[in-house]
């Protein structure tokens, strides 16, 4: 009897809480903040609410609620907060983010207990991160979502924004994580996304130019951590080019440089241009062909073999003036990554390396921007907020005032010269949400270049990329790019000889790429995609130029390819020590009509003697299908937490060409893309290294090396014909090639005298062996290629006087390029002919420059219009009169050899800048 009456009053009692806690209610309000909404909700209840009200900001709510159950309504108002509650009696307590337990749950002891192994067994090792460390030290508490009882989740989403005093997003911020041994960094955007287990996380941001910030986080559930960092004026211009602290080590990537685009003002460089592209050249394994040279060779690669995006759009001629001036505004470009080891899996379509950057978001607060005067170009940019706090516009133009320079000038010769150049980048940032934002990029550069009176050179580059980035849940993200490029090039030649003509061609590329990233968990990190590229080649045409002109008109046909591939990619954390990047893609390609094309008389080498037909292809017909598999694989072991080893491995196909008989990018160079005679390139490489960091990151010690094979790479036969040549497969030959190298990279971050030292030695060799003699070159050996450079060394150096003043210096040296020279002269049927040496047996003499430089930076009063910087220059400080090419010239039945150079004296430069 006494039990079933103990039974009753519990189950009374249950009952009576359970009607409080459902007790309806009808609740209207527009407009008002929390505490004024919850003080409302007590005059119509029993219920006395217990909270602090700075927990609740300054957010106001609208809503409406008719006989609606009190927890329900609660829910409802709090759950864009971080605010939970618990009910006692007739009292509501609220918290911010934790719940509050009136019952030990299941297990808790046994859960306690191991726990408390874990933690002993993680203390045992002494090689890493001691959270021991951290316990003397107060730092800020910060709350990180709200928990939830029905959440078994072991990790949560931690995403943020990290910006400026002024609002302007800080990228390549490092987010470190030192209690578990892990860390992120910052976008070109400033945000940044982290997976954290529950409960307290020490979080440290490290960067050079801004202060530490240290917090101690307590993770409830997803959550959001935005900063405003304040500027470090003593290290403003410490670092020229750095990659993100620990990054060298931490990383299982090879072969991987970033470029801080904010920091390179003060490395001396030609007319004072700040130039992202010359920069690079002065980092390990990269180089160009020769001074003002344009285009990149990577790691013993040819200059087409580059992938070069701008917000991942492609860029195939990122140079003003044949190579002097870059293409891409340093104004507004964010951060720079160059791949050249470990190529990601979402990248294919090249050989060598990928130069990926990205154009800053605006500042979405205020009116912003920076203004550069120099001796012959101007450049601005401007950032723009649209939506105040959502969507921003930032606009930089850059032009060039030498046409002007050069009519003021009296020198004859030069009365009827071209030079201009201008480039305009534009990007709308719009952020919808924390789960949905939305990107449109354009550029648009033209050159116009005429040394002589009568030849006028113009190309254009055009590209337009829209990402959409969207945030499905905690574990997906994904991302739809949609790009366009295109670049075309024309000569216009008047002649008063009736051959005055005008010529060029065209490449447009379009593509469609679906990136998607699946956070598995804390050791597994995947991306992976699809994406499809469609190539529209005109490779060339030419049409007389006036109606008195002999020339006849000629176009070569259009081609068309579909090129696509899926990808992906595995970060596995295997143990703290050992980090794989394991990756796969798999590429396919398609040539198609409408097309006619040549067909060869078998056993005998082509051209025009051995045609023996045509062959036509319909439109979408499809003339040859090309892929395979891309392995992409690293890893990274440490050694210690200062230093690490990495190994790789990548292959790659490559389906678009470069036809030019030239060392670097001309004129009459032209693309042709994979049929059925030419094949595509494809390259391995092997890479390894040794990273080490000093002195809490101040010193970066690299030491790589890596072998790398080819196959198909395209060449020419001695003598070919390669403009506007329909059967050029008649001319150009494909063969094999080996290259090797090691890079040594020393840099020094911090103090009064930073910057780096490089040196690469390098080796590139072709092999081009035919089944005719037509077809071989050099005997069928392999002989070096033209970029072949064995010892390149660089030194980038600033010395820091005050906060204000510093000196700046940059040394390069090169061994001199390969030269085929006339070795000799005979005489067959009473005509003289020269005899040329093997290919690129000789070499044109070794290349030096010294620049040096005096930096001013503007005072650092915070309450000011805009902040200066000065920089004068002089480029060349020795009047080194380095070879760009040796020529020769026959002259009264005499060979004579002649050097050309671009800049053979000392150029001096003032260049003032100003930011607002």
């Amino acid at each position: 009897m006494r039990k079933t009456l103990l039974l009753l009053l519990l189950f009374y009692f249950q009952f009576s809480y359970a009607q409080k806690t459902d007790q309806e209610i009808s609740l209207n309000f527009t407009n008002k903040e929390l505490p004024e909404i919850l003080k409302e909700m007590e005059s119509i209840t029993n219920f006395k609410f217990f909270f602090e009200e700075d927990w609740f900001g300054l957010n106001k709510y609208s809503g409406e609620y008719s006989n609606e159950k009190l927890t329900i309504v609660l829910e409802d108002i709090l759950k864009e907060t971080n605010i939970n509650y618990y009910i006692k009696g007739e009292r509501i307590i609220l918290t911010r983010g934790s719940l509050i337990y009136d019952r030990l749950p299941k297990g808790f002891l046994e859960i306690q207990e191991e726990r408390e192994i874990v933690q002993e067994n993680q203390s045992a090792d002494p090689v890493f991160y001691n959270e021991n460390e951290e316990q003397a030290e107060v730092v800020e508490t910060v709350l990180i979502g709200k928990e939830n009882r029905q959440s078994n989740r072991s990790t949560y989403r931690l995403s943020g924004r990290v910006v400026s005093e002024k609002g302007d997003p800080i990228s390549g911020l490092n987010i470190l994580i030192p209690n578990q041994n892990k860390g992120t960094v910052t976008d070109i955007n400033g945000n940044f996304e982290i997976r954290l287990p529950k409960g307290i996380n020490i979080l440290e941001t490290q960067a050079l130019g801004v202060d530490k910030v240290k917090k101690r986080l307590i993770v409830y559930n997803d959550g959001v951590l935005n900063l405003q960092l304040k500027e470090s004026f003593e290290e403003l211009s410490e670092v020229l080019v750095e990659a993100n602290a620990r990054d060298n080590v931490r990383t299982a990537l090879t072969g991987v440089e970033k470029i801080n685009v904010a920091e390179i003002k003060n490395i001396p460089l030609v007319l004072g241009e700040r130039d992202i592209l010359k920069v690079a050249t002065t980092l390990p394994g990269i180089t160009t062909a020769g001074e003002a040279a344009s285009g990149y060779n990577v790691r013993g690669g040819k200059t087409d073999q580059n992938l070069i995006l701008l917000d991942e759009g492609v860029i195939y001629n990122p140079t003003h003036f044949f190579g002097i001036f870059s293409g891409l505004n340093p104004f507004t470009t964010g951060d720079v990554s160059i791949y050249k080891g470990s190529i990601p899996a979402e990248y294919g379509g090249r050989l060598s390396s990928v130069f990926d950057l990205n154009t800053k978001t605006g500042n979405k607060e205020e009116f912003a921007g920076e203004v550069s005067i120099g001796p012959v170009t101007g450049n601005l940019s401007l950032e723009i907020p649209i939506v105040d706090g959502k969507s921003s516009l930032i606009v930089g133009g850059r032009g060039t005032y030498s046409d002007w320079i050069l009519n003021l000038l009296e020198e004859e010769s030069l009365q009827d010269s071209r030079a201009s150049f201008y480039d305009v980048v534009a990007k709308y940032n719009h952020k919808f949400n924390n789960s949905d934002e939305l990107n449109i990029s354009g550029y648009y550069s033209n050159d116009v270049f005429s040394i002589t009176s009568d030849s006028l050179f113009s190309y254009t580059n055009r590209m337009f990329s829209l990402s959409y980035n969207k945030f499905i849940n905690e574990k997906h993200q994904g991302e739809l790019v949609v790009t366009n490029s295109n670049y075309d090039f024309n000569l216009d030649f008047e002649s008063d000889f009736g051959n005055d003509f005008e010529s060029g061609y065209t490449i447009n590329e379009s593509e469609v790429k679906v990136k998607m990233k699946y956070f598995h968990n804390n050791a597994h990190t995947f991306n992976y995609g699809i994406s499809g590229k469609y190539y529209n080649v005109s490779p060339g045409n030419i049409n007389p130029g006036s109606a008195e002109s002999l020339i006849e008109p000629l176009s070569i046909s259009k081609e068309r390819a579909l090129e696509t591939a899926i990808f992906i990619e595995d970060s596995f954390e295997v143990t703290e020590r050992l980090l794989i990047n394991a990756g796969l893609r798999y590429s396919f390609y398609t040539a198609f009509g409408p097309a006619e094309i040549n067909s060869y008389e078998a056993g005998l080498p082509r051209n025009e003697n051995t045609v023996t037909g045509v062959e036509t292809y319909d439109s979408r017909e499809v003339i040859e299908t090309y892929g395979g598999p891309e392995v992409r694989i690293s890893g990274r072991y440490f050694l210690t937490p200062t230093f690490s080893t990495k190994l790789s491995y990548n292959n790659t196909y490559q389906y678009i060409h470069t036809l030019s008989n030239n060392t670097t990018a001309a004129p009459t160079d032209t693309y042709k893309l994979s049929d059925n005679y030419i094949k595509p390139q494809r390259a391995n490489q092997f890479a390894l290294g040794l990273f080490k960091n000093f002195d809490n990151n101040i010193y970066e010690l690299s030491l790589e090396g890596y072998y790398k094979t080819s196959n198909n790479l395209l060449d020419y036969k001695v003598g070919a014909d390669l403009f506007l040549n329909k059967n050029i497969e008649t001319e150009v030959l494909q063969g094999e090639g080996e290259a090797y190298g090691a890079e040594l990279l020393l840099k020094k971050n911090k103090g009064r005298l930073n910057g780096y030292l490089g040196y690469t030695y390098s080796r590139s060799f072709i092999k081009l062996e035919g089944d005719f003699q037509e077809e071989t070159v050099n005997n069928g050996e392999f002989f070096p290629t033209n970029f072949d450079k064995p010892h390149d060394f660089s030194a980038v150096l600033n010395y820091k006087l005050t906060q204000r003043f510093s000196f700046s210096a940059n040394f390069v040296y090169q061994t001199g390029r390969p030269v085929t020279y006339p070795i000799a002269k005979y005489n067959f049927n009473n005509s003289e002919y020269v005899m040329y040496s093997d290919r690129n047996q000789f070499r044109i003499p070794d290349y030096y420059r010294l620049d040096l430089s005096f930096n001013v930076e503007g005072n650092h009063k915070i309450e000011k219009f805009a902040h200066s910087f000065w920089n004068i220059s002089v480029y060349n400080v020795l009047g080194r009169n380095n070879p760009y090419s040796v020529f020769f010239v026959t002259d009264s039945g005499e060979v004579k050899a002649y050097q050309s150079s671009i800049f053979s004296i000392p150029i001096p430069t003032i260049t003032y800048n100003f930011r607002f």
